[in-house]
């Protein structure tokens, strides 16, 4: 999916502010575009908030990369997406968990760190082998959703679960020419209930009208890039 530079920019800026404020980072839209635009620190910002918001430029810009999404889905491209969003954040950085780990508030059980290799790789297998079959956009969406409930429950992680299982959704997405799904913070609420209630649905549902709206914004940014273009050509 080749998109307009000045598109990735708004997408990196928007994706790492809303994806950071889901777990409760503070740091607001425009702080975050002075540290990804500008390379600004703003004042009385936690290190911590900090490192959360350059980590997950650093691995937008990872896995968003023609190389990589032209890669196949492998434990390779998860371990390293995670690896960098928790780099200075969390010693078991790019590995499954070795603990027990819980979601406060959840009434069951993420998978043991016994079983977790087996299941992910049951996951893995069974996203790309639904992609490999998907007809339409509507499967592939449909499949990103499921698949994204199914990984948090699992909380193969130690740290950072939400944020990767996030990102891990849009890479899918445009790995097969589908426009991103911003979750933005307001929808929070919306967002942890499809998750806890295995609503895959009105996750699917929510995800096709917030996809659309994305194809408007990227259509926007084409369109402004092609008429600078033609002023400069004239």
């Amino acid at each position: 999916m080749k998109l307009p530079n000045e598109y990735m920019e708004d997408l990196l800026v928007r994706m790492s502010h809303h994806s950071n404020a889901i777990e409760n980072n503070k740091i607001s839209l425009p702080e975050t575009v002075s540290i990804i635009l500008y390379n600004t620190v703003p004042n009385k910002v936690s290190l911590r908030e900090l490192y959360e918001i350059d980590n997950h430029r650093h691995a937008m810009q990872y896995l968003f990369s023609p190389d990589v999404l032209e890669k196949d889905f492998t434990f390779d491209v998860l371990f390293e997406t995670h690896a960098i969003l928790m780099d200075r954040l969390h010693h078991e950085r790019g590995m499954f968990k070795t603990e027990p780990n819980y979601i406060k508030g959840a009434d069951f059980d993420t998978v043991h760190p016994d079983n977790v290799f087996v299941i992910m790789k049951q996951w893995l297998d069974n996203v790309n082998y639904r992609i490999e079959i998907a007809e339409s956009d509507k499967d592939i969406i449909d499949l990103v959703c499921e698949s994204h409930i199914e990984f948090e429950r699992i909380h193969p992680f130690a740290d950072g679960n939400g944020r990767t299982g996030r990102l891990v959704m849009n890479y899918l997405l445009m790995k097969n020419d589908i426009a991103p799904l911003v979750i933005e913070k307001e929808d929070k609420e919306r967002y942890i209930f499809f998750l806890a209630n295995q609503d895959v649905k009105s996750f699917s549902d929510y995800a096709e009208k917030k996809i659309k709206k994305e194809q408007k914004r990227i259509k926007s940014f084409t369109e402004t890039k092609i008429r600078k273009k033609d002023e400069l050509e004239r």
